[in-house]
């Protein structure tokens, strides 16, 4: 009797769209790192450019998971120093504790002679980004079928809704809704894995562009406080007491016209782990849908 409870419960997670993503472990783990260029493709992630500052990682199938850790960031520490890298791409022949990095921050952390070096990573929380949120409209999009892909997002998402309606995430890292869902403008709800949440309103549906928001789920980084959008609620940071358990080319420009930071939100994490920036969060309920 127990047995058949747990299956349901299993089975019951496994096909519901709107279980939430578990936060990735932030332990530090040893291993190896190699390099290579990217050349003129994308990387697996589909985001339409590379890193400005060069430094970005491809992971292995296991870490790599279909596309979830996409966006997020690692600290690398190898024999010449510490590099922190963006997850932009898979590497299918790379086994646990392989990872490939691009060949600047390989280079920042080893020599280029020795090909291979031994190193230790682990996951960043809350890192700061270079901008804002950007939401991309994935070429052949219609109002029959809708796939956006998210950037800027910092840590790794659990869930994309768009106009309400959930989506589900390829491995290519668009988050698609097969019957689409109408002729835009779009309200996107996107939520981390730690139950932080925003929604951007006034995404246009213009198939290949990269729309620019003012929205953030971290810190700014080094560049400051985050600009608010004309209109956009306050989202000055507020603390609240919490108890502590634990493929295509590049994109056309975009209008001037910065879609508008309808909200944001924040939850407790599922696991308590330090912001390695301010975050500019208002204090909330936020869920996985």
């Amino acid at each position: 009797m127990l047995l058949s409870a747990v299956l349901g419960v299993a089975l019951l997670l496994q096909n519901s769209g709107s279980a939430c993503a578990a936060p990735p472990s932030t332990s530090a783990k040893k291993g190896k790192a190699t390099f290579y260029d990217l050349a003129a493709s994308m990387g697996n992630c589909s985001f339409p450019n590379s890193p400005a500052d060069d430094l970005f990682v491809a992971l292995g199938p296991n870490e790599y998971s279909n596309g979830a850790a996409c966006g997020s960031y690692l600290d690398v520490s190898g024999p010449k120093g510490k590099v922190r890298v963006k997850v932009t791409d898979q590497c299918p022949e790379c086994g646990p504790g392989h990872i490939d990095l691009s060949r600047t921050a390989f280079k920042k952390i080893g020599a280029e002679i020795d090909g291979i070096i031994p190193i230790s990573y682990k996951t960043v929380t809350n890192p700061g980004t270079p901008g804002p949120i950007s939401v991309r409209v994935k070429e052949g999009s219609s109002k029959f079928w809708l796939a956006v892909l998210i950037d800027n997002h910092a840590n790794q998402l659990a869930s994309v809704t768009v106009n309400g309606k959930s989506t589900h995430r390829e491995d290519f890292n668009y988050w698609i809704i097969d019957a689409g869902a109408g002729g835009g403008p779009f309200k996107i709800k996107i939520t981390d894995v730690y139950g932080r949440s925003t929604t951007v309103s006034g995404i246009r549906l213009s198939p290949g562009t990269t729309q620019k928001t003012t929205a953030r789920l971290t810190g700014s980084g080094s560049s400051g406080s985050a600009v608010k959008a004309p209109g956009a609620e306050s989202t000055s940071a507020k603390k609240k007491a919490t108890p502590k358990p634990s493929l295509s080319s590049a994109a056309p420009a975009a209008s001037s016209a910065a879609p508008l930071l309808e909200s944001t939100e924040a939850a407790p994490a599922a696991t308590e782990a330090p912001a390695e920036a301010p975050v500019d969060l208002a204090a909330g309920a936020a869920g996985c849908d």
